[in-house]
């Protein structure tokens, strides 16, 4: 695959960035994709390896080796039939996957791994560019009609292939737009929503009925973390569905966030990361947000290292935070994996995103033990974090005497993860859950993705819990197949 010698004769060669602060300037990508001649170098660097490891380290499990060589060849068209064998949104992959598959990367062993990711960005980017990703109906109609509740990675993912299986398909979503947590989580310097839409218009043509502004089952009860994004205009029942349609499948997100419940959580100025960013996207997609969180000039603490403390850093600095400020209970990890140890695993290392480089203090191994409110005009707000510096030991979070502290803050931002669906949708339904509280149903290849529940079956963030949009991609696939197996008796859809 590849140069034979290509490994040895190239370097990895990063994609670009734009200055920070142009970029900060706007809610545009910044992200400056390979040109052609590079990633053909790229490509050549892939090793004829024997065993692919980068294939099994994909979770859609996309033919690596495959579509590197055609692009070191120059058969980009090939590249992006081979690449939309496996994943029927690699522009969207391509831009927010941390590419486990590059952790995987023989060439990872002792050195710099293939850009797997980069070059799957310039074979989509392209093949829209070129007009090669195009509708694609089915030939025969079944007759049989299915909904899918939830329009984020893994309901795209199904309806579409669904959709070409020859089914009617209408895919329900309670917000005014299509596109679940691409379009309210992910901010759009990182993924901008005309991904989305293109997309839309393809499966629209292929078949594909939208009905966003629908909430399915009742509206979900407030408590602790159940805020989400909503913007439904009218409801439909579970029993409505399950009737007009030959099998419904749940693929909503894990949108009950991870709380903090310290003496002052009710401060104003507390929220959670999914109260913020989702406020942003919809002002940069033109809608009014009545009282919109803004971090101008405000003195922020994330409180959480992942993804989603990343994008609230990004989207702080941009709204001209005076400073930002992310707290991780974790210790640091370390800057480099021990690859002989974890290679071909996914490694615990320090990863700093590109927000991060845009202005941002870290400290690990820190706990936040009550917010504090202010006095005068600052009553009933908060105005500083106390916190203290903890160490692990025999598993358990033991306090450092000593290191308490306390840090200023106008806005906390609580980005700890999510913990479980939303209840309401399941309960409409009569859906079993599991100890973590989402949907229950196996993944074996007979009766995979079935709930308890006749007809209803379940996928993506709301069966496995929160995880990556690449893996959502892949449930939706495997759960089209498992739907379209029910309805026909048997299928030609990839597993």
């Amino acid at each position: 695959m590849g140069k034979v010698t290509g490994f040895l004769e190239y370097e990895r060669l990063e994609e670009g960035y734009e200055p920070v602060p142009e970029r900060v300037k706007t809610w545009k990508e910044f992200v400056i994709t390979l040109a052609e001649d590079q990633a053909q170098v790229q490509g050549a660097r892939c090793m004829d390896c024997g065993t692919p490891f980068c294939n099994s380290g994909c979770p859609v499990n996309n033919i690596i080796p495959d579509f590197n060589d055609l692009v070191y060849r120059g058969d980009w068209q090939s590249a992006i039939e081979v690449l939309h064998s496996t994943n029927n949104f690699p522009e969207f992959t391509g831009r927010v996957c941390p590419a486990p598959c590059e952790a995987a990367c023989t060439l990872n062993v002792n050195d710099d791994p293939v850009g797997i990711k980069s070059i799957e960005h310039a074979i989509i980017d392209r093949a829209w560019n070129e007009g090669w990703v195009v509708a694609q109906p089915a030939a025969l109609k079944t007759g049989k009609k299915v909904a899918v509740v939830g329009s984020g990675p893994a309901g795209l993912a199904a309806a579409q292939q669904l959709a070409r299986a020859g089914h009617d398909v209408t895919v329900f979503e309670k917000n005014s737009r299509i596109g679940g947590l691409l379009r309210y989580g992910i901010p759009d310097f990182k993924m901008e929503k005309t991904h989305i839409d293109r997309r839309v218009a393809q499966m629209q043509a292929e078949g594909v009925v939208f009905r966003s502004g629908v909430l399915v089952g009742a509206m979900p009860a407030e408590g602790p973390g159940s805020k989400v994004t909503n913007d439904a205009a009218q409801t439909i029942s579970a029993e409505q569905l399950k009737t007009e349609f030959d099998a419904v499948l749940l693929t909503g997100g894990s949108e009950v966030s991870r709380d903090l419940p310290v003496p002052g959580r009710d401060l104003d100025g507390v929220h959670f990361a999914m109260e913020f960013l989702p406020q942003q996207n919809k002002v940069v997609a033109g809608d009014k947000v009545k009282g919109q969180i803004k971090a101008t000039a405000k003195h922020v603490v994330v409180i959480g290292g992942g993804d989603t403390g990343s994008d609230c850093v990004g989207t702080s600095n941009r709204h001209g935070a005076a400073s930002v400020t992310q707290f991780e209970l974790m210790p640091m990890p370390p800057e480099h994996e021990d690859k002989p140890l974890t290679w071909p695993y996914w490694p615990t290392k320090l990863r700093t995103s590109s927000s991060h480089e845009e202005g941002c203090q870290r400290e690990f191994a820190i706990a936040t033990k009550a917010f504090v409110a202010g006095t005068g005009k600052d009553k009933g707000r908060v105005v500083a974090l106390k916190t203290v510096h903890v160490q692990w030991q025999g598993g358990k979070m033991v306090e450092l005497p000593g290191t308490e502290k306390e840090v200023k803050a106008d806005l906390v931002l609580l980005a700890m993860g999510f913990t479980a669906p939303v209840a309401s949708v399941l309960d409409a339904f009569g859906v079993e859950r599991d100890a973590r509280g989402n949907a229950k149903a196996h993944t074996e290849a007979q009766g995979g993705y079935r709930t308890n529940v006749d007809k209803v079956f379940a996928a993506g963030d709301m069966r496995r819990g929160q995880s990556l949009v690449v893996w959502a991609i892949r449930e939706g696939r495997q759960a089209a197949r498992a739907v379209d197996e029910a309805l026909m008796g048997s299928s030609t859809l990839p597993r």
